[in-house]
């Protein structure tokens, strides 16, 4: 199990390989999948969360469907760059989901990608491009909003990855 930021195990994602992002929050958690390539994440699901042990069994449903091998795991870092007790939570999340080797794998690679702004910025791209006559609040609740956040912070971490691989 390798757990940690990603620019600091960049050099260890194994390739050829489908990665989970999960832009994870208090209410839901956003879903998106990369190709095998690791080069285009594309947005999934959005999981309504409940309960710790029901949030992993819905995400496990995904990961064996998909068949993710890693996770890239969105870090709420504040603007300052400093760490809050949010980033604290979504931690614990990933230690926890490291700890369930039925479900991710013994040999399963997490990668923590700083998320700043990236809900903003889809938020920003619903409000221009869905229609008008649908609120933020319609888009938010039904998944949306959570799923593109999560295919953001997916892809910007496998451009990190593929300029890391690059000679």
């Amino acid at each position: 199990m390798l757990l940690g930021y990603l620019k600091d195990i960049v050099d260890q994602c194994p390739s050829n390989i489908a990665l989970l992002g999960l832009d994870v929050g208090k209410k839901t958690i956003g879903l998106a999948l990369s190709n095998p390539d690791q080069t285009i994440a594309t947005p999934l699901q959005t999981i309504h969360r409940k309960k710790f042990s029901s949030d992993i069994e819905a995400l496990c449903d995904f990961i064996q469907e998909y068949n993710a091998q890693g996770f890239i795991i969105g870090l709420p870092v504040n603007m300052d760059g400093s760490e809050g007790p949010r980033v604290q939570s979504i931690k614990d999340f990933a230690a926890e989901m490291a700890l369930r080797t039925q479900i991710v794998g013994d040999d399963a690679f997490i990668g923590f990608w700083d998320e700043r702004l990236s809900t903003v910025s889809v938020e920003s791209f619903v409000d221009e491009f869905v229609d008008k006559r649908k609120t933020k609040a319609q888009s938010k609740s039904s998944g949306l909003i959570d799923k593109l956040a999560a295919q953001v912070i997916l892809q910007g971490a496998l451009d990190y990855i593929q300029d890391a691989r690059r000679p």
